[in-house]
């Protein structure tokens, strides 16, 4: 069966990811403010803004995204409901606290976490989310191996070490140098110390 294509890339073309590069490109290359950073990562688009408070925050963000009219002329529509905002301050909040930005005239969603290239980010940028769930993945797949293996039965050592260094491992390191920092200043706290007793563990 045979098509036509007239525009776009057909997905998983070897051409697509050099032709959305360059497409992409020209968005990265909008002048936007010194207080703001665009970081893009194959489809995904991060627009960070630095400011003094909540309300400075609302209004330079909106500034910058009324900046983007790439898509428009790029004929590409930004998805409302994967689009979300987040406040990110390590300040305890006093007085406003909500943001309203807006995306096709519309109002995105606050949260107070977001899971960017499998890394879970919070507000207060202390990883608590992240590491629990890691901790539990890693428990559990620790927990599985035990099961398999006892004193004169199942999986041999060097097997275990294999699957430890090569499965649990790489899962539980994922992304550590943007969350270790946080984890060794709150090293005796759950569930901070329990990925360090996991971390220890030899096989």
């Amino acid at each position: 069966m045979e098509r036509e294509v007239n525009k776009g890339c057909p997905q998983g073309s070897c051409c697509g990811p050099g032709f959305w590069n360059i497409q992409f490109n020209s968005l990265l290359n909008l002048k936007f403010g010194k207080r703001t950073k665009a970081i893009a990562f194959a489809d995904d688009l991060l627009i960070a803004v630095r400011a003094e408070n909540v309300q400075e925050a609302e209004n330079y963000a909106n500034i910058e995204i009324g900046k983007i009219n790439w898509a428009k002329d790029n004929k590409i529509t930004f998805n409302n409901q994967k689009s979300k905002v987040m406040v990110v301050t390590g300040r305890k909040r006093r007085g406003k606290t909500e943001v309203y930005i807006y995306l096709n005239n519309k109002p995105l969603e606050q949260i107070n976490s977001i899971k960017y290239l499998g890394i879970t980010i919070d507000s207060k940028l202390n990883f608590r989310e992240h590491i629990i769930s890691t901790s539990k993945k890693c428990t559990t797949l620790i927990h599985t191996l035990a099961k398999s293996t006892k004193l004169n039965w199942g999986l041999q050592q060097e097997a275990l070490s294999t699957i430890y260094k090569g499965a649990i491992l790489p899962l539980m390191l994922y992304g550590a140098p943007v969350w270790i920092q946080a984890m060794e200043k709150n090293c005796n706290r759950t569930p901070y110390s329990r990925v360090q007793r996991l971390m220890n563990i030899k096989i």
